[in-house]
């Protein structure tokens, strides 16, 4: 990576695109940081990890209180003691039954409260996958397949972590910004590098030949090319054998 420069007059100058140096990659793009940016993300993350530490330290320290304690033994006899106190009851035998109705009551509202937010999770998480395809840029400029298509093949590289939908690549890393060191990439930078690795791309992204009859031809390598018009008529089971396919190639 070297720094992107112009020759005035002579001097060599530094490329400046809004207000951000811009450096070239080893691959030939060009990508623009902000230092700002990246020491305001190094800062707090280097505060958090200080933040974690001393509630681990804290949480350690206050530990050391219960150290002999028996968890199981103090439950056991927390739980009877109400029982005694709600029922009025001495027989053994009848404050263990009480004690297990109470139980199961509560593991069964427990479980169906989960169920429920867990549900409630998925169609969230669901809705904004969904959202995120339909109005990526990328997928609408640079790609030759719908954006239903495009989710149905790339959406496993988007799961969500502490609900916060997060890209990864293909063995389940964390894709991180280019321009933006230490910061998660957004869903199109993460998009273009998901395309990037996928072995079949050269059949879903947008090419630049038109072919004016409609009709199917002989692409570059001898790829069979499909007009975007024909491929919006097919069904979604052929849309899905093109899409997929290294043979054929979607034009404009």
């Amino acid at each position: 990576m070297k720094l992107k420069t112009i020759e005035i007059e002579g001097v060599e100058h530094g490329v400046i695109q809004d207000g951000k140096p811009v450096y070239i990659n080893d691959d030939g793009k060009e990508t623009t940081y902000d230092p700002v940016a990246m020491h305001t993300t190094i800062s707090r993350l280097n505060n958090e990890s200080k933040t974690h530490r001393e509630a681990k330290e804290t949480l350690e320290e206050a530990a050391k209180a219960f150290k002999d304690l028996d968890p199981v033994a103090a439950q056991k006899a927390l739980d009877v003691v109400k029982n005694l106190d709600d029922k009025k009851l001495i027989d053994a035998g009848e404050v263990e039954r009480v004690i297990g109705e109470k139980t199961a009551a509560f593991k069964k509202e427990l479980e169906a409260s989960k169920e429920e937010t867990e549900t409630l999770r998925s169609q969230y998480n669901t809705g904004k996958i969904n959202t995120a395809f339909a109005s990526s840029d990328y997928i609408k400029e640079k790609l030759a397949v719908p954006s239903d298509m495009a989710q149905a093949t790339f959406g496993k590289h988007f799961i969500f972590k502490e609900d916060v939908m997060t890209p990864v690549d293909i063995n389940g890393a964390v894709i991180y910004s280019d321009s933006n060191p230490g910061d998660i990439a957004t869903f199109d930078e993460a998009m273009e590098k998901v395309v990037k690795t996928y072995a079949h791309r050269d059949s879903i992204l947008k090419g630049s030949g038109h072919n004016g009859s409609g009709a199917e031809t002989p692409g570059e390598g001898g790829k069979r090319s499909v007009t975007r018009k024909q491929f919006e008529g097919m069904s979604a089971l052929e849309q899905q054998k093109i899409a997929t396919s290294a043979d054929v190639k979607i034009t404009d």
